[in-house]
């Protein structure tokens, strides 16, 4: 990161908002505010909401390696603290990020990573272009892998899928999945010219999501909608609506400049460097689950 000119910086662990994202839980804390009693703050699932918020005044390029959070069960990939090394480079888009993170890869001697879109992993192992396919089919095909339930939320069911019948097929060696649907853009932009595709990638390494990156969306407007869109699907199915972060939306609104960023998880990564298959086995001290 020094090298290529990326500045560190350390952002709060805690803020008064939470992630909206309907597939992340966060773990919280009553903190006391002062003389009115405790207020809800909210352990980060990720330091990207600050972090833009730097971004948008001024700070150029930036990374940081920091601890997160998240109110995951506990098992061979999860843990509910875990390391998360974060990047944002201006003026790049999802596809020279994705060439950046493989240049790390291959300087921690790990191979070089393949390129696959979403729509082709999806159609090569699981029969179905996932732009076009109507509920009825991804519910039939979601019903063929073990989905014992009638679910129609779209975003749900692909991901189902795509844990079941598509990540494990994907092999040992680096590749990255790029291109996603867009119920699966969270805070990516909407390719322009394609209202199909959002530019977001994921990095897998024996079959395990190491990294999760976009290319950012800028508007705040369709930000603040997102995060709107997220809290309904989250009461729909009966999680905690989360407080929206509205210092980020007035960043955005102030001026986020074009970027791309990254989070990789480095207790996973460090996993698939030793060839290890359990979270625990990179950790000095992991956290048991229950029993």
């Amino acid at each position: 990161m020094e090298r290529r000119g990326i500045m560190e910086v350390e952002t709060p662990i805690l803020d008064v908002s939470g992630n909206t994202d309907p597939n992340i839980e966060c773990l919280s804390a009553n903190i006391r505010h002062g003389g009115a009693g405790p207020r809800q703050f909210y352990l980060h699932t990720s330091p990207e909401f600050p972090m833009k918020r730097l971004l948008a005044a001024g700070a150029g390029p930036i990374y940081q390696i920091v601890r997160v959070f998240r109110d995951d069960p506990i098992g061979r990939l999860h843990q509910p603290e875990f390391t998360m090394l974060e990047w944002y480079r201006l003026g790049f888009d999802h596809q020279h990020l994705m060439t950046e993170l493989e240049e790390l890869i291959r300087a921690l001697g790990l191979p070089a990573v393949r390129r696959i879109t979403y729509g082709a992993a999806f159609v090569t192992h699981c029969g179905l272009d996932p732009h076009t396919a109507g509920i009825e089919e991804l519910q039939a095909a979601a019903a063929g892998h073990g989905l014992a339930s009638t679910e129609d939320d779209r975003s749900v069911l692909l991901d189902f899928l795509f844990s079941h019948a598509v990540a494990p097929r994907l092999g040992e060696a680096p590749i990255f999945v790029y291109d996603y649907p867009v119920c699966q853009a969270a805070l990516a932009r909407i390719r322009e010219g394609d209202p199909q595709v959002a530019e977001r990638f994921e990095l897998f390494l024996d079959c395990i999501e190491i990294a999760n990156g976009y290319n950012e969306l800028t508007d705040y407007l369709k930000q603040d909608s997102r995060f709107l869109r997220d809290n309904e699907r989250r009461a729909r199915r009966g999680l905690e609506t989360m407080p929206v972060d509205d210092k980020l939306i007035a960043a955005m609104r102030h001026g986020l400049p074009e970027c791309a960023g990254v989070a990789v998880g480095l207790d996973r990564l460090l996993m698939a460097m030793l060839g290890v298959k359990r979270i625990d086995d990179v950790l000095a001290f992991p956290h048991s689950g229950p029993g």
